[in-house]
């Protein structure tokens, strides 16, 4: 199976979350037509996967509590971010420079995937590129994501994840920590939590790391995992 892949580097929130839905809604109407006319072969050969990096940013999914954004929109605008209310599941997270953040745009009927077997697959694609940099982590009960000591007393969160799926198609994604300034966590509970932490590989390993060289390992997690030419 092919995948379209895009790097579209620093963009503001808003704009790539249009972006997104703009190749959500086609990938849905491309499998509306292709059901429709099953000798159309172009119908499922639309897998889409977006990286990018955000300005400071908070977002609060469908579902989440706005008590777990700790400071008022005015501080938003002081520390220099913004925020949205947006239409993932998951609770309240942030998004900045040193993230890599992955918009999978997937039509995970046409892979013979659940919803849960493609976020396990998500997470094994974090997990591997982690372990290839030497990190060790693992899931959480009960959480999605990808944490560091997952079962051990300082468990924190490395890669936080959050989706949309609608006819079988996903949107938004993950935001995994490279070089994150980690001090914009402390103005939320991160997705939703109170007693975790967050980290970074910059953190983990203790110096910045080369975010381009992340980029490709990542990738091609993705698509081994995926099983994408």
């Amino acid at each position: 199976m092919e995948i379209i892949f895009e790097d579209i580097g620093i963009i503001d929130y808003k704009e790539a979350w249009d972006y997104q839905e703009k190749l959500f809604h086609e990938a849905i109407s491309l499998k509306l037509n292709g059901k429709n006319n099953p000798n159309d072969q172009n119908s499922y050969n639309h897998q889409h996967l977006l990286f990018c990096e955000h300005p400071n940013v908070y977002t609060l999914g469908k579902n989440g509590m706005q008590a777990n954004l700790l400071i008022s929109e005015e501080l938003i605008q002081k520390i220099g971010a913004k925020f949205y209310k947006i239409n993932r599941g998951g609770d309240i997270t942030y998004h900045g420079p040193g993230q890599i953040v992955g918009y999978p745009i997937f039509d995970i009927e046409a892979m013979r995937l659940g919803i849960r077997e493609y976020i396990y697959m998500i997470e094994a694609s974090i997990i591997d590129t982690l372990g290839e940099y030497g990190i060790e982590s693992g899931r959480l009960a009960g959480a999605t994501g990808v944490w560091i000591a997952p079962d051990g007393e300082n468990t924190r969160k490395i890669c936080a994840i959050g989706v949309k799926v609608s006819r079988y198609v996903t949107m938004h994604g993950f935001a995994l920590n490279v070089n994150t300034n980690l001090d914009y966590f402390r103005y939320i509970n991160p997705c939703g939590f109170v007693d975790k932490g967050v980290t970074s590989m910059e953190k983990e390993l203790g110096y910045k790391q080369n975010f381009e060289e992340i980029k490709i390992v990542l990738l091609k997690n993705i698509k081994k995992h995926f099983n994408f030419n």
